[in-house]
């Protein structure tokens, strides 16, 4: 019988480990894939600051829990929409171009926003939409890894290059401290720092790989939201990918509300959160890689189900509801690994394009997220129903999950065949 995308007898991949072996690492390009990463973790840093710095900007320009989740939301609406510009610059011009020109516009942004300054809430929200140049870097950084590596190491390579999700964690880590010791506005500054950094990095060591697919008239890219393949990819990531940049940009604010926690030691929380997401995505990688995606998928897909309704309750202790959040992330990050395992193997030359496409809807996942956190804070006085709305959409896609099985083998066994 022949296996699902993504299963353990494609190319044959049984013996995957989650640790890269040495066939792995003569397999690809090192150097890129560490500057993609790097590019990637540092950009998903920028990304999401306003919700680390929520709490102080809130307090500053006397925000309601509607406006807070809007605030953080912002970024990852716009960063879901400009993946889809980045995809097509990707196949058009190439990753490596395409991430300098990305970089430089975010370098700039920041350095605007510090020097003039955020008076106003919808200067907030004005700098969110900029920010959301950084959160597209998701579209540029995997192709560009991608497509160095053969089908048997997509997944721990996209795993290693998606690891770059951890840079939410820096932002919760670091953003509430600077803030107190320096104000909210500096760390805008503060933040340009690493940036330039990784934008250093990137231009030396990235290289885009010699196998890089010509460039097609521009609606030659859509023709792949003709395929329900693609919109199942796009649906699945929305919940995987979602949940985690959700409750990422969300949970300083979260558990500094329902928990009474400082701003510093929520963001601790949330840092921890991120984290263990951000490092599950590799494994979950690696493990479709193994076992097959779709197994993958179904399996972390009912845990978090079951972590997010487990959210939604009023818990007695704040430690209590981290080790559930924390539990929910690690199987949304796994989730990411899994889906992007897949992706490559279906539309290995249009990835930047089906790249940024399920990005962006993994992005416009998130901002359901965190707005409707916000939103039913305000509503009913709890983030209840935020999440339970949420695990609602994880369980959909479970379900078409399931329902998509036969016609990805029959698909994939007449690709085979022709």
């Amino acid at each position: 019988m022949q296996s699902l995308p993504g299963e353990d007898a494609v190319h044959g991949i049984q013996g995957t480990s989650v640790m890269p072996s040495r066939a792995f690492l003569k397999a690809g390009h090192t150097p890129t894939l560490f500057a993609s990463f790097l590019y990637f973790d540092l950009s998903f840093m920028v990304w999401v600051m306003l919700g680390p710095l929520g709490v102080a900007i809130a307090k500053d320009l006397g925000l309601d829990p509607a406006q807070k989740g809007l605030m953080v939301a912002v970024p990852v609406l716009s960063g879901a929409f400009l993946r889809v510009l980045a995809g097509l610059l990707v196949d058009r011009i190439g990753p490596k171009r395409t991430g300098l020109i990305f970089q430089s516009v975010v370098l700039l942004g920041l350095g605007a926003a510090w020097l003039i300054g955020l008076q106003t809430y919808n200067s907030v929200l004005v700098f969110g939409l900029l920010l959301g140049v950084a959160g597209a870097s998701f579209a540029v950084a995997l192709p560009l890894a991608s497509r160095w590596y053969p089908p048997e190491h997509q997944g721990l390579a996209l795993g290693i290059a998606g690891a770059g999700n951890s840079g939410t964690a820096l932002a919760a880590l670091f953003a509430p401290g600077l803030a107190e010791a320096f104000g909210w506005s500096n760390v805008i500054g503060i933040a340009a720092l690493p940036l330039a950094m990784a934008f250093v990095v990137f231009a030396i060591f990235a290289k885009d790989a010699p196998n890089r697919p010509p460039a097609k008239p521009l609606n030659a890219y859509f023709d792949v939201l003709k395929t329900r393949d693609a919109w199942m990819l796009m649906l699945l990531y929305s919940v995987t990918f979602g949940g985690f940049v959700g409750l990422s940009s969300s949970l300083t604010i979260f558990f500094n509300s329902e928990y009474g926690l400082s701003p510093v030691v929520a963001g601790y929380y949330t840092a921890a959160c991120v984290f263990a997401g951000s490092f599950a995505r590799p494994i979950g990688g690696a493990l479709a890689d193994k076992i097959g995606g779709v197994r993958t998928l179904t399996f972390v897909y009912a845990l978090a189900i079951g972590g997010l309704s487990l959210a939604s309750l009023a818990w007695p202790s704040a430690w209590m509801a981290l080790t559930i959040v924390l539990f929910s992330m690690c199987a949304l990050g796994a989730g990411n690994g899994a889906v992007f395992q897949i992706a490559p193997q279906r539309f290995r030359d249009e990835i930047g394009v089906v790249t940024g496409l399920v990005g962006m809807t993994g992005g416009i996942g998130g901002f359901y997220l965190a707005s409707t956190l916000g939103f039913a804070k305000q509503a009913t006085g709890s983030y209840q129903l935020g999440f339970l709305g949420f695990a609602a959409l994880a369980l959909v896609a479970l379900i078409a999950l399931v329902g998509v099985r036969r016609h990805w083998r029959s698909t994939w066994l007449a690709s085979a065949q022709a």
